[in-house]
């Protein structure tokens, strides 16, 4: 694992980078929620749709960081191979468990399924015009 300043430097990253995502998320449900009042669609469903969407945006974005970290970690100590199949893995129990969440979600009558899948379209834009922005040198 990682150990000393390296961790803290490690959880810094991911947390601000995953603050960035969360901005973004939040910029863009508030778009959506926007859209949805413009229509005369919006309602409790569009409301939990969003939030759930986003907030499963957002810990998909914290798992996959995490995980990456970790991954170039064991890299790091001639552990590619390691390295590859968590990432594999990782990517693989995320998608399922957000397309279990959201099918629950949507099937139950809880949260509209545009709203509650339109915000995990959020995170590429947000990660493009945060790189966009970063400063020459920064490291992410």
């Amino acid at each position: 694992m990682i150990l000393g300043g390296k961790f803290m430097d490690f959880r810094k990253a991911v947390l601000r980078d995953t603050g960035i995502i969360a901005l973004g998320e939040a910029i863009g449900v508030a778009v959506m929620f926007g859209v949805f009042l413009l229509l005369g669609r919006f309602d409790r469903t569009v409301l939990l749709g969003g939030l759930c969407g986003a907030t499963l945006a957002i810990l998909n974005f914290l798992f996959m960081a995490i995980n990456a970290s970790i991954a170039s970690e064991r890299a790091v100590k001639q552990d590619v191979r390691g390295g590859q199949m968590l990432m594999q893995t990782s990517y693989i129990m995320r998608f399922v468990v957000i397309f279990l969440v959201l099918f629950i979600l949507v099937k139950s009558g809880l949260c509209n399924p545009f709203a509650a899948v339109i915000p995990l379209l959020f995170t590429r834009p947000t990660i493009t015009l945060a790189e966009f922005f970063r400063k020459p040198g920064e490291r992410s």
